[in-house]
Order: structure tokens, then C-alpha cells, then sequence
């Protein structure tokens, strides 16, 4: 089987995390994951990459619009981003391209970094959007402009999620998908996608709890309302379990489905990208749908062919 793309894998460019941890000494304590040497340091990262595979990264929740003013936020995300793109550039064995930030307390700012800095770097595919912002959801009309821009530049929209910090008992195993869960639901009910019906969002972990629940969106919701959270996609990043992807591609289709590991999150030291692997290879699929889903969805979501391994439009 050919090359295989990880469309939601994760970073914590250094110079970044510097910048951010001398503007809040607290981080290492607050954010343990900060802890993972693979997440900071690519040489380590390196050492335990599949030879068939490159990864689209994004950066790591470490937002700077929850820790400083709005001009700021902009000039390290812009920062940030001009980094993931150098990073990418210079790893290409490794990595296929990255997913920009934007500073959700500069609006006018993220249009901007949207519109120059990602739309025209070939190694920037599209915004990483989290489930909550400054305490509102994601599909608060305030946002809405980016998903706007979003689909008038043709970038994809990751949606990572992020603990409710109103609630008392967040964890990592039950919350974040219920989070997930909720902002899908709240954009769908918020008409997102009869807005913008050309609008590419992928939803990690494999649409969360959306696809074991279908039976009740679709005798809740509307037909129109049921249909648009089919419009989503997703990515495979459950750590495994074959049974539950072939539920999120009985449920979204397997051209929605997409390669994802969360690298290098959830197995020591970098991830688990062998037992995702494992898991879609045993999917009763045949070996061409597995190749959409390891590869080709990925490359028709970005309009991109072919290559050398390089992301060149």
C-alpha cells in the first residue's frame, strides 16, 4: 500500500513553547502532555516514525488568546505559523504539511493570517478550531466569519476538542467527546454547513459519540439537520477499535473517513500509530476504500495529486 497521510497529529514547535512559557511559567504544570519529548523535540520524534507515513501536524493546545492581548496573540500565532511551515519544510520525510493557528481574540487577525500567510503557503493545508473559545462555543456567530473564510479559500477546518471549564469533573476519556459531540451539534443546529456547503471540517476522533448515537439525531433532529452531520469528517484517532471505525465509515462514509493518530499522544513514546494501522487494516473493507482512507480522501479534500511526498499545489 502506497504512502500513508496522518491528518491529525500534533506539535509543540520550540521556539513557540518558549516564547509562551516565558509569558506563563505555569504551563509544564498545567498541560502535562508537555511532558511527551516527542511532542517538543522532532530529532526524538524521528526515531520512531513508520517508514510509509507522514503526518499533518498541528500545534498542541497552548492557545495565546487565554493568555495574552489581542495584537500579541496575533504576532505569536503568526509566528507560530511561519515555524510549523519552516518545520514541515525541512522534514518532508516526515511531515506532509501543517495546520495553522489563529488568535480567537483577534478576529480581524485570524482572517488575515487565513487569507496570507496560510492560503498561499503550500506547506499550510487549512485552521486547527477548538470546541470552546474565551468561553463560548465554537459555533457562536462571533466565529462564524472564519468558517466563511475558511470555505472561500478551500482550507480544511480541524476541530479539536477542549474541557468545558465550567464543569468540575472534565477528564480525558468521556469529556472530550462529548465536547466534540456538542460543537458538532451546535453547528449543524447553528446551520453552518447550509451556509457554507462547500465547508471541509474534520473531527477528531472519529466524530466522537455522533456515529453511536445516529439513530437519535435522526428521529430528534431534523431530515435537514440529520443530514448535515453526515457532512463532517472525521478521522481514526480511537486508539484503535476496528468496530467503531467501521460504525464512523457505516455512518459518514468512507470517503469522510480519514487517517488520524494523535500522534504523539496516547501511547508512549510517540503515539499509536501502529494500532490505529492495525485497526483499519482489519476493517471489512476492501483495499481500495482502506486507500482512500489511509491517503486519497486526504489528498481530494486538498485538491492534491501525486507527489513526492512534498505538499505542492
Amino acid at each position: 500500500m502506497s504512502q500513508k497521510l496522518d491528518v491529525f497529529a500534533h506539535i509543540l514547535p520550540p521556539a513557540f513553547y518558549q516564547r509562551m512559557l516565558a509569558l506563563e511559567p505555569t504551563l509544564p504544570k498545567k498541560y502535562s502532555f508537555i511532558q511527551i519529548p516527542t511532542l517538543l523535540d522532532v530529532t526524538a520524534r524521528k526515531k520512531h516514525f513508520l517508514s510509509d507515513e507522514q503526518q499533518v501536524i498541528s500545534v498542541a493546545n497552548i492557545n495565546p488568546e487565554d493568555y495574552v492581548n489581542p495584537q500579541l496573540a496575533q504576532e505569536l500565532v503568526w509566528a507560530a505559523n511561519q515555524e510549523l511551515a519552516e518545520i514541515v519544510a525541512t522534514n518532508k520525510q516526515y511531515f506532509y504539511a501543517g495546520i495553522g493557528m489563529v488568535a480567537m481574540n483577534n478576529l480581524t487577525g485570524a482572517l488575515e493570517i487565513m487569507e496570507k500567510q496560510i492560503a498561499p503557503n503550500p506547506n499550510l493545508l487549512g485552521i486547527q478550531v477548538f470546541t470552546r473559545a474565551l468561553g463560548k462555543s465554537i459555533a457562536d456567530v462571533a466565529y462564524r466569519k472564519l468558517f466563511a473564510k475558511a470555505e472561500e479559500l478551500g482550507l480544511l477546518v480541524l476541530l479539536h476538542p477542549v474541557f468545558d471549564e465550567r464543569k468540575v469533573d472534565n477528564n480525558l476519556i468521556f469529556s472530550w467527546e462529548y465536547e466534540l459531540s456538542q460543537a458538532m451539534l451546535a453547528l449543524v443546529k447553528g446551520e453552518i454547513f447550509q451556509a457554507y456547503p462547500n465547508l471541509k471540517i474534520v473531527v477528531h476522533h472519529a466524530g466522537a459519540m455522533v456515529p453511536f448515537f445516529s439513530e437519535r439525531i435522526n428521529h430528534i433532529l431534523s431530515p435537514t439537520e440529520a443530514a448535515d452531520f453526515k457532512k463532517f469528517y472525521v478521522d481514526t484517532a480511537l486508539l484503535g477499535n476496528t468496530k467503531a471505525l467501521e460504525l464512523a465509515a457505516t455512518y459518514f462514509g468512507v470517503d469522510h473517513l480519514l487517517y488520524g493518530t494523535d500522534a504523539p499522544f496516547g501511547k508512549m513514546p510517540a503515539g499509536a500509530s501502529s494500532e490505529i494501522r492495525k485497526a483499519v487494516e482489519e476493517m471489512e473493507l476492501d483495499e481500495a476504500a482502506k486507500q482512500a482512507i489511509f491517503r486519497d480522501n486526504l489528498l481530494t479534500l486538498v485538491k492534491r495529486g501525486e507527489s513526492d511526498g512534498s505538499a505542492t499545489i
